[in-house]
């Protein structure tokens, strides 16, 4: 018997109800690494080439409040697999951590549907996969491109696919991840003269060619999607396939990836559906990558678990009125735990904080505050750098040779307890309103509606449960200075 995928499927959504009967979509989820908002065409960066992405935007949903639960690699992308807020995954919500498989997986619950499911390159991770219950990578068997060959590893898995089944593939890179090869974005032509920097950064030559350098990483990421496009193209694939195209965090930057600022969690988001959706369209809504697992699921008619906190899009992407924002979606919320253990040996801590975002302001809890936010000024537990739970490279280093200036202490400097910015008049975050009494009423506002959703969804910061965040190993490179002292870096 054949089992052939077609099913009949009844989706209720504000403001109306609908069925449809279609065959179950493909999904290509292609997901980079530390790209961040807004360096695409299709949000006004007129510097960075980005035509996949673009055309995405252009031929699907463009979101513009996209963001991401925890601006890290590994917390991010296992909230990304299991629907979930970072903060509710235990050791995953820490970076070079591992996933409890007792969290539902999306990946796995499309492939039990019947889904062939598999990955290239960066998908979960970094981490341990196998140290809390897992046989196999939690995004499916591998496919490498083999050494000499020429097909890329999203090739070899649909040539050698079951083809009688539908699939879902992530589609993974390292792009725009550093380190770079220093004068590859001049080199590729891209004009470093028109490169602006944010405003917690100087004007200056190193950092802006430093920017044209990520941006050169970016562009090829976006050509890796729009090879991958093409090749559904070829086959007579692309409008039954959901493509899916975003980022894990921001740039890696100073104030940037790691940082509950816009600059380290709001992330390019477009969302290509063929048919299903009214297209050209930009949705203004707060949205989560949370929001992707549960949005797979319904799509395929399967049940969404209760423990998701992240709610379907589909619904956003079908209403043609969805460019207002919907009350219930008028908020996004986002945290961090440990990025690196970068604080002074032997702390194995990270930098707690909890953030909330409206459209008109972004509201920061720094739980710690007596710490240092990019890690301390000496050699710390993980290396010996300065401030190591920063990424290196031009930029930091143009920093720390200018340590009299405000940009040093934007980026490197402690933090109050609270930090409050209004993103209209502020869009870069970098005046703090917080310990003004005209804005004290705006502040309390904005914690008690953080606090009561982070209760809600069960934040051991709220709850009263136990904080195990810092008990748990990191897995990644040995610590430098643990090794020094005799420890075994584990």
């Amino acid at each position: 018997m054949v089992l052939r995928f077609c099913v009949f499927t009844l989706l209720c959504v504000a403001p109306t109800c609908f069925t449809y009967a279609v065959e179950r979509p493909n999904i290509l989820f292609c997901l980079a690494d530390d790209w961040g908002w807004p360096h695409a065409g299709a949000y006004g960066d007129r510097v960075v080439a980005t035509p996949a992405f673009d055309r995405l935007a252009r031929e699907g949903v463009l979101f513009d409040h996209a963001y991401v639960s925890s601006p890290s690699c590994t917390p991010c992308r296992s909230s990304i697999l299991t629907g979930q807020q970072f903060y509710r995954l235990g050791e995953g919500a820490n970076l070079w951590s591992t996933l409890d498989i007792k969290h539902p997986n999306f990946m796995f619950l499309l492939r039990d549907a019947g889904y062939e499911i598999g990955h290239w390159r960066k998908a979960w991770g970094p981490g341990t996969w196998t140290a809390s219950g897992y046989k196999e990578h939690p995004a499916g068997k591998e496919y490498g491109q083999k050494k000499g060959a020429t097909l890329s590893g999203f090739e070899v898995f649909m040539k050698e696919r079951n083809k009688s089944k539908p699939f879902c593939f992530w589609f993974g890179t390292s792009d725009p991840h550093r380190g770079y090869k220093k004068g590859t974005g001049q080199q590729s032509g891209i004009p470093v003269d028109q490169v602006r920097p944010p405003s917690f950064y100087p004007n200056s030559p190193e950092i802006k060619n430093d920017i044209a350098d990520y941006y050169y990483e970016v562009q090829r990421w976006d050509s890796d999607v729009s090879k991958a496009i093409a090749l559904l193209e070829q086959k007579g694939l692309l409008d039954n396939t959901i493509v899916v195209m975003t980022g894990d965090h921001g740039m890696p930057f100073p104030r940037c990836k790691g940082n509950l600022y816009d600059w380290g969690t709001r992330v390019p988001l477009a969302i290509r559906w063929g048919r299903n959706v009214k297209v050209g369209r930009t949705v203004n809504s707060f949205t989560s990558l949370t929001d992707l697992a549960p949005t797979f699921l319904e799509v395929v008619g399967l049940n969404i678990p209760e423990q998701m906190t992240g709610r379907s899009l589909v619904s956003l992407m079908q209403n043609p009125n969805s460019e207002n924002v919907d009350p219930k979606r008028s908020f996004i919320v986002t945290g961090r735990e440990r990025h690196t253990p970068a604080q002074a040996f032997p702390s194995m801590s990270g930098y707690p904080s909890r953030g909330i975002r409206t459209d008109k302001w972004l509201l920061i809890l720094n739980h710690e505050p007596q710490l240092w936010p990019a890690g301390v000024p000496q050699g710390s537990t993980h290396k010996a750098d300065q401030f190591s739970d920063c990424d290196g490279g031009p930029t930091r280093t143009f920093l720390l040779k200018n340590k009299d200036s405000r940009f040093y202490d934007l980026c490197f400097g402690k933090r109050p307890a609270v930090e409050l910015y209004d993103n209209r008049a502020d869009p870069d975050q970098i005046n703090n309103l917080a310990e003004n009494p005209e804005y004290s009423k705006t502040v309390n506002v904005l914690r008690d509606k953080l606090i009561a959703y982070l209760k809600e969804t069960n934040d051991p910061r709220q709850s009263g449960e136990p904080i195990t965040f810092y008990n748990f190993p990191y897995r990644g490179p040995r610590l430098k200075q643990s090794v020094k002292n005799g420890s075994n870096g584990k």
